[in-house]
């Protein structure tokens, strides 16, 4: 059985809304988009961590 992934992830104010970015464990960009707004964006991230098998309920 292999251990769960770690995400960290990102959220930045920019011109036109919000940009997202998703981390791995090594730091590396795996996921990134922009959101007219926070909450979309927020959204956005909590659609791809799930996706990638992250209990965010923990």
């Amino acid at each position: 059985m292999s251990e769960p992934r770690s995400f960290a992830y990102s959220l930045a104010q920019a011109e036109d809304g919000w940009r997202w970015r998703i981390y791995d464990e090594d730091g590396v960009t795996v996921a990134d988009g922009s959101h007219p707004t926070q909450a979309a964006a927020l959204a956005e991230v909590h659609t791809m961590l799930e996706s990638a098998g992250v209990d965010l309920a923990a």
